[in-house]
């Protein structure tokens, strides 16, 4: 199999949420998965609530739901999902 580029949504749990402290948490986890370096953005939802998506390298052969069960284990995160999945070309 090949790379793919995996991105993740990351909800936390308020809006007070510190959004630092999870992004270097998640930044860890994914690092010991898969050794790869993340790309972080964030988007504005609604009432001040926003949302971290983390984008990385990723084995095609290897399951997202270890990654994913990890970062959900983060204790501020309300919620994590696959939000864009796609083969690496080149």
């Amino acid at each position: 199999m090949g790379t793919a580029i995996i991105k993740f949504r990351i909800m936390p749990k308020s809006p007070d949420t510190d959004l630092k402290a999870i992004e270097e948490k998640a930044k860890q986890i994914i690092k010991e998965i898969t050794n790869s370096d993340v790309n972080v953005e964030t988007e504005p939802i609604a009432f001040g609530l926003v949302a971290l998506y983390l984008t990385f390298a990723f084995d095609e052969s290897l399951s997202t739901d270890k990654t994913e069960e990890k970062l959900k284990q983060i204790k501020t995160v309300s919620s994590v999902e696959v939000a864009d999945f796609r083969r690496a070309l080149g």
